[in-house]
């Protein structure tokens, strides 16, 4: 019989889809009333890798990923993806369609997970609706992608942005064994 151990705290992340007319600093002021600082910004980039939003957000969406300072516990998740899509609704166009989209999701050692409402083979329920997928595995020195990994994510830009994210949570976890922790 194995022990019960407690999951190690892990990095907050976001990945932000949005329309041209939204101020995403409007948006990074909603999430770090919530999650605390935004400690890493991806550049922002032409989300084209799908048309999946456009009829309800528009054309020339734009993307961004970004992480937070505070370390969660994996189990706080959920509780982030429903509030995540509370969130959604505050930034509807005039015909209630919304202009942003937010994914979270958390960043540990050895792997990336999302948080999504829609299950598949390869998703794992969490709880209240939500389930979760690991978009990235660590081998060999870097993130690398599963079959399924969404295509944005398959991008040179978000693995190198999600590379920079672990060596930042790394010496988080580092500091807060000498510190007891700093937690959301």
């Amino acid at each position: 019989m194995g022990n019960i151990n407690l999951p190690v705290a892990v990095k907050l992340i976001c990945a932000i889809t949005f329309a041209p007319t939204i101020e995403l600093q409007t948006v990074h002021q909603e999430l770090t009333w919530w999650f605390g600082p935004i400690d890493s910004v991806s550049p922002t980039y032409p989300f084209t890798h799908t048309d999946h939003y456009c009829a309800e957000m528009g054309e020339n969406l734009q993307k961004q990923f970004v992480s937070f300072a505070r370390l969660i516990f994996p189990e706080r998740l959920v509780g982030i993806k429903i509030f995540t899509n509370q969130l959604e609704q505050k930034f509807c166009g005039p015909s209630g369609g919304r202009l942003v989209n937010v994914d979270p999701g958390y960043l540990e050692k050895s792997k990336l997970v999302l948080a999504t409402t829609k299950n598949y083979s390869h998703r794992i329920y969490l709880g209240a609706g939500i389930f979760g997928d690991v978009q990235y595995r660590f081998i060999r020195g870097t993130f690398t992608i599963n079959d399924w990994t969404y295509p944005d994510y398959r991008e040179q830009l978000a693995i190198t942005f999600f590379n920079k994210v672990r060596e930042i949570y790394l010496r988080q976890l580092k500091s807060n064994e000498e510190e007891n922790g700093n937690y959301l």
